[in-house]
């Protein structure tokens, strides 16, 4: 027999819980979308087999383009200019670049089926090129600002074994700026199977350490050498139409300007967003898992367009290097590859002036 007493409690306590569930629904909690953790941005699968083709595609064109301005430049009788010897260590970058595309390649497809080890060197790499190749940029800029609006100092130095050293050191800098790259580990994504090589920070420090390395590597590896160059470039061509004989120095500088602005064409975009990118992750901009979504696209995007960077300087070579076709030619003459002919009035009149020497 029940207790009527305890009948009524649990009347009571039912009354007082659909009361309470009335008061507390579930609807009435809605989430924050600001504190949701933002899901890691993925190639969408019809996109991969592209991307893929197109890092394989850049792979072809800059192995044996590079290659042969290394052989074009290294092959000459000549002491090389140290515009010349910039040129040539700029093509060693590009080719240490291009190596690190097939990597990049099956990783798009399949994942990072490599090992930590080889993510580790394999972003060392792309690193180490990328920033070796503006610091030469660098050097460039500046050795022709010598040479054209300095001339009597540029004279008295010894260029020539100053170059050596400066390759020495720019190589050194580029190490050690591409050893961030260390940080690099191959792990599982969240939302997929597949492993990944990216940026992976003990979660404590963070945040300072990717604010440190970025901050570094966008003075030193961009800022710093961006400034230098435009400085340079800005009065040497100021100089230059404003001399003498200006047309033929302003011909011997072409390659190079095309050079730099190739460079900076391609790698500038993805500069700006990974500093976009910084101040998100820093906190200077608010969190936003759309806008940041949005940095994560623009960044592979911009980043695969710097990769397009290793095949455009022996098309540049190509098409505005006067005096790269002839010593191409002659080397071709040489090996047996084109018959032996009248040499063209282009390659007999080459200029007395050491400004001329970089590639026309």
């Amino acid at each position: 027999m029940t207790d009527p007493n305890t009948s009524s409690f649990f009347i009571d306590f039912g009354s007082i819980y659909e009361e309470l569930n009335f008061t507390y629904n579930d609807s009435e909690f809605i989430l924050n979308p600001d504190t949701q953790p933002c899901n890691p941005f993925t190639i969408p699968d019809p996109l991969t087999f592209v991307v893929s083709a197109f890092y394989v595609l850049i792979f072809v064109l800059a192995i044996p383009g590079n290659l042969l301005v290394g052989l074009v430049i290294g092959l000459s009788k000549q002491a090389l200019p140290p515009s010349d010897l910039y040129l040539l260590h700029l093509a060693i970058a590009d080719l240490l670049l291009a190596i690190t595309l097939p990597f990049w390649a099956t990783s798009v497809t399949r994942g990072w089926v490599f090992g930590d080890a080889m993510c580790k060197i394999i972003t060392i790499l792309q690193e180490l090129s990328f920033y070796s190749s503006i610091l030469f940029l660098t050097c460039i800029s500046m050795d022709r600002y010598m040479v054209i609006v300095r001339a009597m100092e540029a004279r008295r130095a010894n260029r020539q074994r100053l170059s050596w050293i400066v390759c020495a050191f720019v190589w050194g800098v580029g190490a050690l700026l591409s050893l961030p790259g260390l940080l690099n580990s191959s792990y599982k994504s969240t939302n997929s199977s597949n492993m990944m090589c990216a940026e992976k920070y003990d979660p404590g420090n963070a945040d300072v350490w990717r604010l440190t390395t970025r901050l570094l590597r966008h003075t030193l590896g961009f800022l710093f050498p961006l400034v230098t160059m435009l400085s340079c470039y800005g009065v040497t061509i100021k100089r230059l139409l404003h001399i003498r004989g200006g047309f033929q120095r302003q011909r011997a500088m072409r390659v190079i300007v095309f050079v730099v602005v190739a460079f900076l064409l391609c790698w500038t975009p993805y500069h700006i967003v990974v500093m976009v990118d910084t101040f998100f992750r820093s906190k200077v901009v608010p969190y936003n898992c759309q806008a940041r979504m949005a940095v994560d696209e623009a960044m592979f995007a911009t980043q695969s367009l710097g990769l397009l960077h290793s095949c455009v300087n022996p098309v540049l070579y190509a098409f505005v290097g006067e005096k790269f076709r002839s010593r191409l030619l002659q080397i071709l003459k040489r090996i047996g590859v084109v018959q032996r002919k009248s040499v063209s009035r282009s390659s007999r009149s080459s200029m007395s002036s050491e400004i001329t020497s970089t590639f026309m």
